[in-house]
């Protein structure tokens, strides 16, 4: 019941709250963007979702366009992420494009984080342990439970916990850690670099 329709419930009314309180420093954002670099002030990325089918993931804009499609290492003495670019990161402002992806019924506030699709060793293992049968989230249990700390086999553990156990509780916790770590600058990691791909625009 909690995940079928309040959990659903919830992220409706929380996207459109969140994007009606947001709407101006979006905007002012989106300024920045296109005034610090050429490009598109959004880049949209495909992501493994529920059920291990594709969708695209909306992002504010964090690099310049003329990043080379390399792997991470390859970057090292380079830096190709914005000023702008960098504070969003810090603060997780570059996720707020994503309320929309909320909006279209592809993600939740709260669920396993949806992955690029060249992390196959992740899908896998996620799809074998069941961990694909929920949304993908803005933040989920293995984020709060040591992020790119953990190896894949255990981040797919905890995602398949997740997945496997939704409960309210549960995301009220997630929430408020989620929350602590960014206060706190806890953990945190550029997602896209981390991940070994730049952003793909």
């Amino acid at each position: 019941m909690y995940e079928r329709i309040w959990k659903r419930a919830f992220d409706i009314l929380g996207a459109v709250f969140l994007l009606t309180l947001a709407c101006i420093p979006m905007l002012v954002v989106a300024l920045l963007i296109k005034l610090e670099s050429p490009g598109p002030v959004l880049f949209k990325q495909l992501r493994v979702g529920r059920h291990s089918k594709l969708f695209y993931l909306y992002k504010f804009r964090s690099m310049r366009v003329d990043t080379p499609e390399v792997a991470s290492n390859d970057l090292h003495g380079h830096n190709y992420v914005t000023f702008i670019g960098r504070i969003m990161r810090k603060t997780s402002v570059d996720e707020l494009p994503q309320l929309f992806n909320i909006l279209k019924g592809q993600m939740s506030f709260i669920g396993p984080r949806p992955v690029i699709v060249a992390e196959e060793e992740l899908v896998s293992e996620r799809r074998n342990r069941k961990a694909d049968r929920c949304l993908p989230g803005i933040s989920g249990w293995a984020q709060v439970n040591g992020r790119d700390r953990v190896t894949i086999v255990q981040k797919a553990m905890y995602d398949a916990e997740y997945a496997l156990d939704i409960n309210l509780w549960r995301d009220i916790k997630i929430l408020f850690l989620t929350i602590w770590n960014i206060v706190f600058a806890r953990g945190v990691v550029e997602e896209q670099i981390q991940s070994g791909l730049r952003e793909r625009r």
